[in-house]
């Protein structure tokens, strides 16, 4: 019987929680799999793939900078990873074929609902940003419901653009969708959803503290020292901050269910890998 082989593909990759997930996830559920980073040069994902899969590899997680580069590579695309044109999961099916999935989105609705309690139903949302993470989220966001999501991000071309790809989902769940000026967001928001690297650059949170609603959640993708900038800001400013570890766990245990046909008990990996960070 043979290990079989998965890995995550980044630039960088070093920090990359994923292989401890995977690897816990397998003696969870008693699958035989190996699982490990590979550092991508830039330009040279497609190759990256193609000589993995040849060694015998059976699927891999994508991350920055590569997700909107790795879904032109499939064969097929699941609908959320043709929605939002990224993909963070890539299973290699047979000889040929390449299925691409976006498992980011559902991650992090599982984690805002399930594991932080909130309801998105109904809900008022601001999503900061449009790049490769907005677009993986926004489709999920949508179909859990809110009455209005408003992206707002630096150059605001880009956010219209990604809510014009949205609009038909918005309208069939009856969801709002706006694309305002950075700078003209002013409304209150229960939940504010941070999908930039601002904390990581030291650019600071680039919208108004108006924006959080007294107990809103604000809610960094990012997890670490990366977060810390937004979530200090938002807790000073009366909201409930929340990282990004429980988005990373989640998101991960889809695409195991997608590479080995078992779900994998996230919430206890979560509890698990949150405890060994907060320990370190």
């Amino acid at each position: 019987m043979t290990t079989d082989l998965y890995c995550v593909m980044g630039n960088p990759v070093e920090h990359s929680k994923s292989p401890w997930i995977h690897a816990r996830f397998a003696q969870l559920t008693a699958q035989d799999i190996r699982y490990t980073r590979r550092l991508i040069p830039l330009g040279t994902l497609a190759a990256a793939v193609q000589a993995f899969r040849a060694e015998g590899g059976r699927g891999c997680n994508i991350t920055v900078p590569f997700k909107f580069e790795a879904a032109p590579l499939a064969t097929r695309l699941s609908a959320r990873a043709a929605l939002a044109a990224a993909c963070n999961t890539l299973h290699f099916e047979g000889e040929h074929d390449l299925f691409a999935d976006n498992t980011d989105g559902i991650g992090l609705v599982q984690d805002i609902r399930e594991n932080a309690g909130v309801d998105l139903a109904g809900r008022e949302l601001l999503l900061i940003g449009a790049g490769g993470a907005a677009a993986g989220v926004l489709g999920p966001l949508i179909e859990a419901r809110p009455l209005r999501i408003v992206v707002a991000n630096r150059t605001q071309s880009k956010a219209e653009v990604l809510i014009e790809r949205h609009a038909a989902l918005a309208a069939s769940m009856s969801v709002q969708l706006q694309a305002p000026a950075l700078d003209q967001v002013r409304d209150g928001f229960d939940v504010v959803i941070n999908g930039t690297a601002s904390s990581l650059s030291g650019a600071g949170v680039p919208v108004n503290a108006a924006v959080l609603r007294r107990g809103a959640l604000a809610y960094d993708m990012m997890y670490g020292p990366a977060a810390e900038g937004f979530l200090s800001w938002a807790q000073a400013h009366g909201a409930v901050g929340r990282d990004g570890l429980g988005m990373l766990v989640e998101q991960a245990a889809e695409a195991f269910l997608i590479w080995r046909g078992v779900r994998p008990p996230s919430a206890q990996v979560l509890q698990e890998l949150r405890a060994s960070l907060d320990s370190a």
